[in-house]
């Protein structure tokens, strides 16, 4: 938040300049400070002020003034910003007119002039002015605002677009804006929901992704049509990748079809990470790598998604969403996992609306007081318990098997245990979700009984596994059965190359059937599910990428 003001008004030059000088002094390290010789003049700088959405928190004006007194300007100020603290100059015939200020205008406090020392007679009286102003304000919200069904599809979708591009945003549910005087006027014309305010004045209906991308500022389109590296799918392996390339000086593009993090990002805390004792946020790691890379250089497109890739002599030709088409010398594919859909009866029709896949993040403050199901007995699914319980009247985790050791880190299995609103109930399934326009409750069945309970639940988050996103790749790269994609010694069968490879060389270790296109991270066969894992592979992929460079230069 921008510094706030601190105004002084005086016609006296002498007495304006010597207030000026005093407050700078004090208080020019926390507060913008602001002059002006007349009433009329303050009120227009004030007037200026609102409209950029700034604030102020104390007003200095001396009572004798010729076009305008100081009680008369300071109830003006007051229609401006309700808020600045209002303290007035007098001299002592002017005591009277100070006391009756006090109930007309609130004032909050009076001084006699002359102030010196001001150590003295200034400054403590207005720090304690201050001090009440920081302690009792509470700035107005200025990011972007969303106002939607609490249990909207599309609400959930902008949501959590907003929240994988770190993006601040306030989310206000239709009830809750239909009552405010605030909303009148942009609900009025009964606007398609959810509906995004701007701080600008503007506003989108029900937007796209990409009307959303557009409006934000987000680079959707590549400088140029050739690069050393491509690579397509900005999680941990991908950013690693675009950090070591282009720190090395390959012209490198970043491609992701949501936003740069992958799931990773979606993560609530990551505390077993080299290097974070204290842990991190999956976002907090994102962000930190995002940044790390465009240092370097490396473009990032995102939203932006990857549709066909193709080879021309040495070259790998990209066709973006969009129709355009990059080409460069080399690629990676780190497009990473997406989350197993469960095919249960009403799941499928109440996803986003209560059902949720991952841990969603943006909706843990809805989770207020309420009871949350989890399914999932891996790590991810008990870092959402965890993250999920600090707002939760009750978090349960639902897993198939004989209960956590299996599956999770022992200390997510201890920070569980120890957390009293979490219970875990193994050999359990949800076998039907129930609603009308959301979730409202869920079936379970324990498999040692085959019993089965309908229980009330809004608040659904499933982590049942998850799938490589590589359908677009069907045909041209070699993938295992279960679509994961083969590199490196994995090309083989029985100590054989896939009769794919066109080359007399073994392929690299990364290096998948088409010569200089790679793959790392979840996506590849064999890979560890882990984030240091995935940075490994996209840090050590570079290597190789430099390899394949010098046989084609």
């Amino acid at each position: 938040m921008a510094k706030p003001y601190l105004l002084t008004v005086d016609d006296d030059p002498e007495v304006l300049r010597g207030i000026e000088r005093d407050l700078r002094r004090r208080y020019s390290n926390e507060y913008r400070i602001l002059r002006a010789d007349s009433g009329q003049a303050a009120l227009e700088a004030l007037r200026q002020i609102k409209e950029r959405q700034e604030d102020v928190a104390l007003l200095l004006a001396d009572q004798r003034m010729p076009e305008m007194d100081g009680v008369t300007f300071l109830n003006a100020a007051r229609e401006l910003h309700p808020d600045a603290r209002r303290v007035l100059l007098t001299a002592y015939a002017d005591t009277d007119a100070a006391i009756k200020a006090i109930n007309d205008v609130r004032l909050h406090h009076y001084l006699m002039k002359p102030w010196d020392p001001p150590e003295q007679h200034l400054f403590p009286v207005l720090d304690d002015l201050l001090d009440d102003w920081h302690y009792t304000f509470e700035p107005p919200f200025r990011g972007i605002k969303v106002i939607g069904n609490r249990w909207s599809q599309e609400g959930h979708r902008i949501k959590d677009f907003l929240g994988r591009h770190q993006v601040p945003f306030r989310w206000i549910d239709i009830d809750v804006a239909s009552k405010d005087p605030s909303f009148t006027g942009v609900l009025a014309s009964r606007p398609n929901l959810p509906l995004m305010l701007f701080s600008d004045g503007t506003q989108l209906n029900c937007p796209s992704t990409e009307e959303m991308a557009a409006k934000l500022g987000f680079k959707t389109q590549a400088d140029t049509s050739f690069y050393d590296l491509l690579i397509v799918g900005a999680g941990p392996a991908g950013l690693a990748a675009a950090v070591y390339a282009a720190s090395e000086g390959l012209r490198t593009l970043l491609v992701d079809r949501e936003a740069p993090g992958g799931q990773a990002a979606l993560s609530s805390r990551i505390e077993n990470y080299l290097g974070f004792p204290a842990g991190l946020t999956g976002g907090d790691l994102a962000r930190r790598a995002v940044a790390q890379a465009r240092k370097f250089g490396c473009e990032i497109l995102a939203p932006q998604e990857a549709m066909n890739l193709r080879t021309e002599g040495a070259f790998k030709i990209l066709t973006l969403s969009n129709g355009t088409q990059i080409s460069a010398n080399s690629v990676l594919v780190s497009t990473g996992l997406t989350w197993r859909r469960l095919d249960v009866p009403g799941m499928e029709r109440l996803r986003g609306s209560g059902v949720y896949y991952g841990a969603a993040i943006t909706e843990a403050l809805s989770c207020q007081d309420e009871d949350v199901y989890v399914i999932g007995g891996a790590n991810s699914a008990g870092q959402a318990a965890m993250h999920f319980s600090q707002y939760a009247k009750r978090v349960v985790m639902l897993v198939r098997g004989d209960g956590l050791a299996a599956t999770m880190s022992q200390y997510l299995i201890d920070q569980i245990g120890a957390r009293p609103n979490i219970e875990v109930l193994s050999h359990t399934q949800v076998v039907e979700a129930h609603g009308g326009d959301h979730l409202e409750e869920i079936t379970l069945m324990h498999s040692q009984t085959n019993t089965t309970q309908r229980v009330p639940a809004s608040l659904l988050f499933i982590f049942i596994g998850a799938q490589p996103c590589t359908g677009w790749l069907t045909g041209q790269v070699c993938m295992d059965e279960h679509g994961f994609i083969r590199t490196g010694p994995n090309l083989k069968s029985e100590g054989k190359l896939t009769r794919n490879w066109p080359l007399k060389r073994e392929p690299y270790l990364l290096e998948t059937s088409i010569p200089g296109v790679f793959a790392a991270g979840d996506t590849r066969s064999g890979s560890v599910k882990r984030v240091a894992s995935s940075v490994g592979e996209g840090s050590v992929v570079v290597q190789f990428v430099h390899h394949y460079l010098a046989t084609i230069s």
